[in-house]
C-alpha cells in the first residue's frame, strides 16, 4: 500500500490495495491513520459491488442511512443504507438525486443532531467533463482566522437549516422558511474539536439559512458572510476529477465539500455511503 499526497491542503491517493477483497487489520489501520491525516482518500480503479462498498465503508463505522430525499423513497429499495447521486431518469423518474446543477459548498447532514462521521462515493458512470468535485480543509480555516474573528465566534453556536438539500431543492415534509431564526434542525459550535484528532475546526454545515445564535440578524448574516468567504477559498480545496472506479472517502467532521454542473445529457451515477458519528 502507499499513499500519495494529492493537495497541498488535504488529500491522497491509495494505490496497492483492492477494495474488492477483504482488508486486513493491519492495512486497515494504516488507511485510517492516512485518512486521519489528509481528510479525503481516492481509491483509483476499484470495482465493486455494492455489498463490497457496503463491507469497506462498514470498517469505519456503523451505516447510517441517507437522509430525506425529495422524492420521499429510497433509491435502492435493496440496499437503503446507500444513497445514489445521479442526474439518469428511467420512464422520466430519476433514479438518484443532485441531478445535473451545481452543488454548494455544504457538510452532509449537519441539521441532525449527529451528523455522520464520513461518507464514500464509487464511481459508476462519469460525464466526459464537469460534475468534478472540492473539498476544503476546515482545520485550515480555522487555524488562519483573524483573531478577532476567532474571538467573535468562541462559544457561538449556529443553526443548521434542515429545509433544503445542498442543490436547492426542498425535501419532503419541509416548509418554506423566510427568517433563518426560525429554521428547523440542530443547533452546533461554529468551532468544534474533532474526536479523533484533537484539533479544531470550522463547523459551518450550509450557508443557507443559517444563523448565529443571540445575534442581531443582520450581524448573523455579515459574520457567516466573512466566515464562508474565507473557508472556501482555493488555498484551504482539493479537486476531485472523476474517472470511473474511483472511490473517495472524506471526513465530514472537518471538510465541507462541493460539485461543480455538467452536461445535462451527459450521464453522472455514483453510490454512496456513510458512516455515523462514533460519539
Amino acid at each position: 500500500m502507499k499513499v500519495t499526497k494529492i493537495g497541498e491542503a488535504l488529500g491522497a491517493d491509495i494505490s496497492g490495495v483492492d477494495l474488492s477483497h477483504p482488508i486486513a487489520a493491519r492495512e486497515f489501520a494504516a488507511i485510517r491513520a492516512a485518512w486521519l491525516d489528509h481528510l479525503v482518500l481516492r481509491f483509483r480503479d476499484q470495482s465493486l459491488t455494492d455489498p463490497q462498498l457496503k463491507a469497506f465503508s462498514a470498517l469505519f463505522g456503523e451505516l447510517d442511512p441517507p437522509g430525506p430525499n425529495p422524492y420521499g423513497r429510497p433509491f435502492l429499495p435493496d440496499h437503503p443504507e446507500l444513497n445514489v447521486i445521479s442526474n439518469i431518469k428511467v420512464d422520466g423518474k430519476p433514479i438518484g438525486g443532485l441531478g445535473d446543477g451545481e452543488a454548494i459548498w455544504h457538510a452532509d447532514m449537519t441539521y441532525v443532531e449527529r451528523p455522520p462521521m464520513a461518507a464514500m462515493l464509487h464511481a459508476l458512470e462519469i460525464p466526459p467533463r464537469g460534475g468534478d468535485t472540492y473539498w476544503a480543509n476546515m482545520y485550515l480555516a480555522y487555524e488562519t482566522l483573524s483573531p478577532e474573528l476567532k474571538a467573535r465566534i468562541a462559544g457561538k453556536r449556529a443553526a443548521h437549516d434542515a429545509t433544503y438539500n445542498s442543490a436547492g431543492l426542498m425535501r419532503k415534509g419541509y416548509a418554506e422558511v423566510g427568517d433563518p431564526r426560525k429554521a428547523p434542525g440542530a443547533r452546533h459550535p461554529l468551532v468544534s474539536t474533532h474526536p479523533e484528532t484533537g484539533r479544531k475546526c470550522l463547523f459551518l454545515g450550509r450557508r443557507r439559512n443559517s444563523y448565529i445564535e443571540g445575534l442581531e440578524l443582520a450581524e448573523s448574516e455579515a459574520l457567516l458572510d466573512a466566515l464562508w468567504a474565507h473557508a472556501t477559498q482555493d488555498q484551504f480545496t482539493f479537486r476531485q476529477e472523476w474517472r470511473v472506479g474511483d472511490v473517495v472517502l472524506w471526513d465530514n467532521r472537518c471538510t465541507l465539500h462541493r460539485r461543480d454542473a455538467f452536461d445535462p445529457a451527459a450521464r453522472r451515477l455514483l453510490h454512496r455511503t456513510q458512516i455515523k458519528a462514533s460519539q
